[in-house]
């Protein structure tokens, strides 16, 4: 018995839905991943870039607009694309990465904030009539292929692997937390001074430090300008002695002109004696 009028199109619309099923699900998303390794490319050519995390319900509702947009990307020549913060700590902290979702434009290495709506239509009317020139470009300080940007990166880093650490420590091998502590505390004790070791090292290397000879005993050559002072202590002591002298002089002349006065006084009397005996 054949199938009757009515019931031959709910068959056929089953029949044309499992055969575009495959096709929409297999089908490949436009928005390229950026990752630690591959994120030099944003320097070059023009990029939308989306900051998300897959638990971020702002997110969420942004990416069938953001997957909508990424299908304009060849028609704009624009490249879309997306970074998982909670798997690039890295990216994040080079970034800056405060808010979610946080879209970044970028053109020849210069990146600028996206803050309008999140739509499609916003998005193509911002690549499309080169809306992003009114936005001033983030300063070379902070932009991600600076040395303090990349600092940052490290630091992010080095904080995602400390907390996977913990979590190892406290969920797979039983450790309380204080004991998880006291395992970073003594490994940053050890690492401190591994590396003061280190940079007293490189120190003594670069600029060795100079051997103090014994210094000799005073000799009596004396330089000009240590012999200075002495030459005056010794011109006031001469001075001295020349007073000393000029007064002993003058007590000698005087004491003599004294003995002569009183030997002629002597011989003046002695002959009025004389006379007064006769």
């Amino acid at each position: 018995m054949a199938p009757s009028g009515s019931a031959r199109a709910p068959v056929a619309v089953l029949l044309l839905l499992l055969c575009l099923a495959p096709a929409t699900t297999g089908r490949r998303s436009d928005v390229r991943v950026v990752t630690d390794e591959n994120w030099r490319e944003l320097l070059e050519g023009e990029w939308m870039i989306e900051f998300y995390a897959p638990w971020c319900p702002a997110c969420q509702n942004l990416q069938p607009e953001w997957e909508s947009f990424a299908e304009w990307g060849e028609d704009l020549e624009v490249n879309v694309a997306k970074v998982d913060v909670t798997e690039q700590p890295g990216l994040s902290g080079r970034f800056i990465i405060t808010a979610l979702p946080t879209i970044y434009h970028c053109k020849d290495g210069e990146f600028r904030r996206y803050q309008g709506p999140r739509t499609k239509k916003d998005f193509i009317n911002f690549v499309s009539e080169k809306e992003w020139k009114n936005i001033g470009p983030i300063s070379s300080w902070f932009g991600p292929g600076s040395v303090l940007m990349g600092s940052m990166s490290a630091l992010f880093q080095l904080s995602m692997w400390i907390r996977t650490w913990h979590n190892y420590f406290i969920e797979d091998l039983g450790l309380p937390v204080w004991g998880s502590y006291t395992v970073f505390a003594l490994a940053t004790l050890l690492s401190g001074l591994f590396l003061g070791l280190c940079m007293i090292f490189v120190a003594d290397c670069l600029c060795p430090s100079k051997r103090r000879r014994p210094q000799p005993y005073p000799s009596k050559k004396l330089r000009p300008e240590s012999s200075q002072p002495l030459k005056k202590v010794e011109e006031e002591q001469e001075a001295d002695e020349d007073d000393v002298s000029e007064e002993e002089a003058e007590s000698k002349e005087g004491t003599n002109t004294d003995f002569l006065q009183n030997a002629i006084r002597q011989r003046s009397v002695g002959p009025s004696l004389a006379t007064d005996k006769s």
